[in-house]
């Protein structure tokens, strides 16, 4: 009896359908921004820039396509471009720029979080000047870089063709070289999961989320973060990578200098 239940529920759980990944649009930056806050991390003034009314939201559901469950996603133009299948020609909110800010203090010095990049522009536009813009601003230096200094993460730099242990290809359109995942979401391409991680200035610190249309709004490309990854320590328990220490370094020497400035026009 029990083997017999047991075989029951097993064939349900392999006929079970993945769960589908929701979208609910918002535009309240503190909701955006707190969604995301995780342990050790306090965040304050948040502030939006929207491509359109439809550009940022919360997602569950994420596992079998983004990566995560749940968390946040900023597009160029609509959320609408999101929930698959990939089943559109090319998905277009028609939007320019979405841009989350805030300021935020570590108890730990550092910061952490996981973030997935998607594009419809994969893989027709590979090496093209449709490389839409994707930056991750902490105080003003770009911290979204590919592990062991593999640069930084855009179209042109994670495909079937560059950097492709990144890369997880979700059509059949361009020429690809790697295989379509068919992952039950509409953008065409996006990457593994990735961290990005750095150390920080003492006091409080500024974080900027920028995602850009790069030679016309046709195509929308997106940002997942993930709920509650925006923490003062790293899951892994691994230290930021290298190339974000330099980073950092850079951003010291350059807050320096503005404060020398700032001293000496007073």
């Amino acid at each position: 009896m029990k083997k017999t239940l047991f075989a029951a529920a097993l064939a349900l759980a392999i006929a079970a359908p993945a769960q589908a990944i929701v979208v609910t649009t918002s535009t309240s930056a503190t909701a955006l921004a707190n969604a995301i806050g995780g342990s050790g991390i306090t965040i304050s003034n948040a502030a939006l820039t929207n491509a359109s009314s439809t550009a940022s939201g919360t997602f569950t559901g994420g596992a079998g396509s983004v990566g995560f469950d749940s968390g946040i996603v900023l597009t160029t133009g609509t959320t609408g471009c999101v929930a698959g299948p990939n089943n559109q020609t090319g998905c277009s909110g028609g939007g320019a720029l979405t841009n989350l800010s805030f300021d935020f203090t570590s108890t730990t010095g550092s910061v952490f979080f996981k973030y997935v990049f998607a594009s419809e522009e994969y893989n027709e536009y590979v090496n093209s000047a449709y490389n839409d813009s994707f930056k991750l601003l902490l105080n003003g230096i770009n911290i979204a870089l590919l592990p062991g200094a593999g640069g930084v993460v855009s179209i042109n730099n994670v495909n079937c063709g560059s950097n492709s242990a990144y890369y997880k290809n979700n059509s059949s359109g361009g020429s690809t070289g790697c295989a379509n995942q068919n992952l039950d979401i509409q953008y065409d391409g996006l990457t593994t999961v990735l961290t990005a991680g750095a150390n920080l200035l003492a006091g409080i610190n500024h974080f900027e989320f920028v995602i850009t249309d790069i030679g016309d709004s046709i195509l929308d490309s997106g940002v997942f973060i993930q709920a509650g990854s925006f923490s003062g320590t790293d899951p892994g328990g691994k230290v930021p990578e290298p190339g974000s220490l330099a980073l950092m370094g850079l951003a010291l020497a350059g807050a320096a200098v503005v404060r020398r400035r700032a001293a000496n026009k007073a």
